[in-house]
């Protein structure tokens, strides 16, 4: 996925493909204005307060308790950006708006725009990261609060992807038994075992996630199909022969090199034969090249906020070999662009 100036008319065109367009700050000033200006407004209540109707700016004004003139700056702008409309004299939400910054839609990034007031701050760590190389390890420093809202955002960002995580990953007909590693919120797993009638799944996490996941959890109304379990998979045991799929999202950016190859060697003695290695996760291109901002930004983002970074396919893949498992065929998500579950399977003696 590629992010950048957009043209609007055939002189902006132009003005681009000449290079005469100052790049450097549409990348950076006009990007940290914009994405400021969606997250407060998320944070004030605006999009909320324009819910059930459209509202002149008074209204909102009441209902948000912000301030009048500061409010109406707001308002316009986000008609500027597409997330409200204005017509004789009232605001009201865009489609864009509706699906992804309410609370309630089924789509709802609301969390999300909320934990980036703590990832702005994250990304201020770069200048000292790039000195030292020495990361911030988020799991070891965020307070009660931070885990609350990390696992909140990661929910929202969870219901973009699930319903075609549930509907290509390839899951056994008769498994049973899965180990979701790092599963936090339970999302992806809710979202397998409904698709799969016969498959319970245990979400192993850290302490400090669990606590404020298993609240996000409930919520699903699922019983005790998905359940959580506290500990670190790096120390816990996790069996022999245990488990039909283990299923590990959003993890390896977090671990070393040597962490990943031990654990792909714990992940196969836990795996029943015939039991499946799933990792899911952005994919590091072999080569640096133009384009992939995404993939980009987030290699640098996870190494500089907890330990590694994104991975390439050859690697993982090598991991997983090395453990004696059989590499499947790689299933590359749509719904996320760059991120992939690699696949392996443990031969069947």
């Amino acid at each position: 996925m590629k992010l950048g100036i957009i043209p609007e008319n055939i002189l902006e065109r132009i003005v681009l493909a000449l290079g005469i367009a100052p790049t450097p700050m549409a990348d950076t000033h006009v990007a940290f204005m914009l994405a400021r200006t969606i997250m407060v407004a998320t944070k004030a209540g605006i999009f909320e307060a324009l819910a059930s109707t459209p509202l002149p700016a008074e209204d909102v004004i009441i209902k948000t308790h912000t301030h009048p003139k500061a409010t109406r700056k707001l308002l316009n702008t986000l008609v500027h950006l597409g997330y409200l409309r204005y017509t004789h004299h009232l605001y009201a939400l865009t489609p864009l708006a509706r699906k992804w910054l309410l609370q309630d839609s089924p789509h709802s990034l609301y969390d999300k725009m909320l934990f980036q007031f703590t990832e702005w701050k994250l990304v201020e760590h770069y200048e000292e990261y790039i000195k030292t190389g020495q990361p911030i390890h988020i799991h070891q420093t965020f307070d009660q609060q931070q885990w609350d809202a990390y696992q909140r955002g990661m929910r929202s960002v969870a219901s973009t992807s699930a319903w075609e995580i549930a509907k290509r990953t390839p899951i056994p007909k008769k498994a049973k038994d899965m180990l979701d590693i790092g599963g936090s919120h339970g999302y992806y797993s809710v979202a397998l075992c409904r698709r799969h009638p016969t498959l319970r799944s245990v979400i192993l996490d850290l302490p400090e996630a669990v606590v404020y996941a298993e609240k996000i959890l409930e919520k699903e109304q699922i019983g005790n199909r998905v359940q959580h379990r506290a500990g670190n998979v790096l120390t816990e045991d996790l069996g022999q022969a245990q488990w039909d799929v283990i299923f590990m999202a959003g993890l390896i950016h977090h671990f070393d090199e040597v962490t990943n190859r031990q654990l792909a060697n714990k992940i196969a003695l836990a795996l029943k034969p015939g039991g499946l290695y799933i990792i899911q996760d952005f994919i590091m291109k072999d080569q640096p090249k133009k384009g992939d901002h995404l993939g980009a930004l987030l290699d640098l983002f996870f190494a500089a906020t907890s330990e590694s970074g994104t991975w390439p396919l050859a690697e993982i893949t090598q991991w997983q070999q090395e453990a004696g498992l059989t590499p499947k065929k790689t299933v590359w998500l749509r719904t996320i662009p760059g991120h992939a579950q690699v696949i392996a399977m443990k031969p069947i003696e």
